[in-house]
């Protein structure tokens, strides 16, 4: 893993396009050639837009990565790969969310905190990735308020976890810790 410290955890946020992903991928191919890419949604083939997306973002990665399809346990699932990953690229905390919507606030934030410390006590380090979606107008719909609450809470919890928090934007990326 080339001197990158077991169990280190990296947060990239920013808005949609804004090179996240991209940061994430660069980062993470300099832990070897065992990294997992953990996707936190499943894929519907009826859905032609996202089919397309999820292909240009496999498209992007090494061919010698695993994609992990894990909306569930996630860590358990990666937990149990052979041979076990020298690091973890988790795409993205939002869909994630989205996937647990039914939860309660409560059951969604503990079940977070508890990923997150899995991660933390992990012997791989993990770059996650999120959507800042908050910046623009306050939704009508209460669930559509309720969700980017939860998503600025969530990010809120994963930065202050962190090692590392950086924010991207048009391209560019900003240190935050």
């Amino acid at each position: 893993m080339r001197g990158v410290p077991v169990g280190k955890l990296i947060f990239i946020t920013g808005p949609v396009r804004s090179g996240k992903s991209s940061l994430a991928l660069e980062m993470a191919r300099s832990w070897g050639d065992q990294v997992v890419y953990a996707a936190t949604y499943r894929l519907d083939s009826r859905d032609a837009e996202m089919v397309d997306r999820v292909s240009r973002h496999r498209s992007e990665r090494p061919e010698g990565w695993r994609t992990l399809e894990a909306p569930g346990d996630l860590v358990m699932a990666i937990e149990e790969l052979d041979p076990p990953p020298s690091g973890v690229l988790l795409d993205c905390l939002t869909m994630w969310l989205g996937g647990r919507m039914e939860a309660s606030d409560e059951a969604i934030l503990e079940a977070w905190n508890r990923l997150l410390s899995r991660f933390r006590a992990a012997p791989w380090p993990t770059v996650i990735v999120g959507n800042e979606v908050g910046w623009g107008l306050v939704p009508g719909d209460p669930e559509l308020r309720r969700f980017r609450d939860l998503a600025g809470w969530l990010a809120q919890a994963t930065a202050r976890q962190a090692d590392e928090a950086h924010l991207c934007v048009a391209g560019c990326s900003l240190r935050l810790k």
